[in-house]
Order: C-alpha cells, then structure tokens, then sequence
C-alpha cells in the first residue's frame, strides 16, 4: 500500500513539473531578472545575422549577459512559437526584460534591413559614405549629427574637440532599414562601445594602471590601427609610443600627419611634418588631441597590453611590414633601403 501512495505521489509531482513547464513557469523571469549581472535600466544591442537560429540567438544573448540560462531560453522559444523566427537585424535589448520580451523583440522585425560591415580604423568620414553606399543614411546628414547632435555617453563626457565621435563609432556588422535616423544609427554604434570597451572592467582597471583616461587608450588604440596590420606589430607599436611618451619624447607618428591634413601618402614629407594641427605628434609633445580613426578591440588591447622592448622607433615597406630599430642610426638605415625599394 506504501509502494502504492509513493509511486502515485511521484506521478502527480511528474504531472506538475510538466503543466509548469508547459504554462511557460510565469515565475522563472523573475528570477532571471533577480540573478542578472547588470542593472534592469541598462541595454544591449544584439545583432542577429542571416540565418542564424535559436541556439546562436541564446549564445549571443549569454555572451552579453542578456540571459543566464540558454538552454531554458531555447525551451521556451519553442513552446512560446518563436523558434527559427528570428529576423535579421540589429536590436536594442533592456537587461531585466523576461524570455518572452526578448524573444518578441527578436522576432518583430517587420521592415527590410540592410546589412552593413564597418570595419575597424575606419574614419567617421568613412562611415558615412559606407552608410550612404548601403542607403541607410545620407552621408551629410551622419556627419551633422556627429558634430552637432547631444549624445548622452559616460565615455564622452569632457570631448569637445572637433571629430568628437571620432574613435568611439565601435566597428562591427550592424543591420538599419533603409532611410534610418542618422541618431539612431550613431546610437547604436555607441552602444556597441559601451558594451565592448566602456563596460569591460578589466580595460577600465588596466587603463588606470597604465595612468592613462579611456580617451587616452582610444586615442592610442587608433594609432596603432593605423600604423600596423598585425596584431605582434600594433603591440610593439604601442610599446614604442609608451617609451616616448613616458620620456617626453614626441610620437612623431605620420598617420597622425595624414590625419591631420586629410591625406593618404606613400611617403610623408618632411614639409608635411610642419602643418600645424593638434593631431600632428611631430610639432605636439604628447597625444594628438584625439583619436585618428575608429579602433577593433585587438588595438585597444594593444594600447592597454603593449609589447615592452628597447625599440624607439619603426618603418613601414610599401606593403605593409613594420621593422623596428633601437637607434636612430639604426632607423635610418632601415629607411634609406625600404624607401629605395618602393615602387612609388
């Protein structure tokens, strides 16, 4: 009779968990939302690509801390009928939104979106034109908004030279429909900072061991992206820019130049090293007054992680390679042979 009431008992309690499961367990967002990582108030941007199915979606969702448990969100997106609706694009999420909120929004796309790629050291006057190339919006009117419009970002208080959004559009693949505010456009992008960079703890920690602000290390970030192609040579760029910098020496970095007179040259002249400019490190001590393009997170990191070594100095081939050199003696020959090998 015991066996009996016990085998019974264990079928009703089977039956519960199911109808529980079933209903959606009204109960479980809240703990969700009580176990999140982040503030209820802050937001992420996801980004879902072509193709991509429920899994992707819940390992995106975790990797931004959007969602603690994937495996459930999966389950519930199942039961709920959201699975495999995923639409491409590229939405704004409020951490402390329950699986089904999320879900809903990841599924109400109803306009056409265009796919577009920025990749990294761009400049914002090269992001607009890639915006107007995909028609998401007029190039003008991005750069207006850029240096014109309020944007309300922790990370940019205290910018107020020209180019302000400069280095802060984090590079990355975005989807916009067609014709889209150009603040919205800026604000994701923003956003995207926020969550890569601004948010990262470590970087913020690592930034102040270095003594250096995050405008700093975005700054160097930026002329790193510019001056190397490779992940090594952006470390030991970095390393080269912290031994001048920490003595006093001038950056003397031409991309800073390029930058500062809005040209592209195989071969800086020494004419050019004299426009005057607050971004050209060869007539200004110091950082150029702000970034020269929009960083990746490999040289953020480089500028946050750099290569120590005894090197002052590098050159640059005409494809591309950096060699490095301890003295200006040293530097110059380097110079003297990859400039009579260039083919200009």
């Amino acid at each position: 009779m015991g066996k009996r009431k016990l085998r019974k008992g264990r079928i009703v309690l089977f039956v519960i968990v199911i109808l529980l499961i079933v209903s959606g367990l009204s109960l479980f967002p809240l703990l969700k939302d009580a176990a999140a990582v982040s503030p209820p108030a802050s937001t992420v941007t996801l980004t879902i690509e072509e193709g991509d199915g429920t899994i992707e979606v819940a390992q995106k969702l975790e990797e931004q801390q959007v969602i603690q448990y994937p495996l459930w969100f999966c389950f519930l997106a199942k039961i709920q009928g959201f699975d495999e609706q995923w639409q491409p694009g590229s939405v704004v999420i409020r951490q402390g939104d329950s699986y089904r909120q999320i879900s809903q929004s990841c599924t109400s796309v109803t306009t056409t979106q265009q796919k577009v790629t920025i990749p990294e050291g761009k400049q914002v006057k090269q992001i607009a034109a890639l915006l107007e190339e995909e028609n998401i919006c007029s190039a003008a009117d991005f750069l207006t908004a850029c240096e014109t419009h309020s944007f309300d970002y922790a990370f940019l208080t205290g910018i107020d030279h020209e180019n302000r959004l400069e280095g802060y559009l984090f590079p990355d693949t975005y989807y916009f429909p067609e014709n889209t505010e150009p603040d919205t456009v800026i604000n994701t992008m923003l956003n995207r900072f926020q969550e890569q960079v601004y948010n990262n703890e470590a970087y913020q920690q690592r930034a102040q061991e270095l003594g250096r602000s995050l405008d700093d290390i975005i700054i160097l970030a930026s002329m790193c992206e510019s001056e190397a192609t490779t992940e090594e040579d952006r470390k030991l760029v970095a390393g080269v820019f912290y031994n001048r910098l920490n003595t006093g020496s001038k950056l003397q970095s031409c991309v800073t130049v390029e930058y500062a007179m809005g040209i592209k040259k195989a071969v800086i002249s020494l004419e050019d090293t004299k426009f005057d400019s607050p971004y050209n490190t060869y007539q200004h001590s110091g950082l150029p007054i702000g970034p020269i393009c929009c960083p990746g997170l490999v040289s953020i990191e480089a500028a946050l992680y750099p290569t120590e070594s005894n090197y002052w100095y590098f050159q640059s081939d005409q494809y591309g390679n950096l060699y490095f050199a301890e003295t200006y003696e040293e530097h110059a020959a380097i110079q003297t042979e990859t400039h009579a090998n260039w083919d200009y």
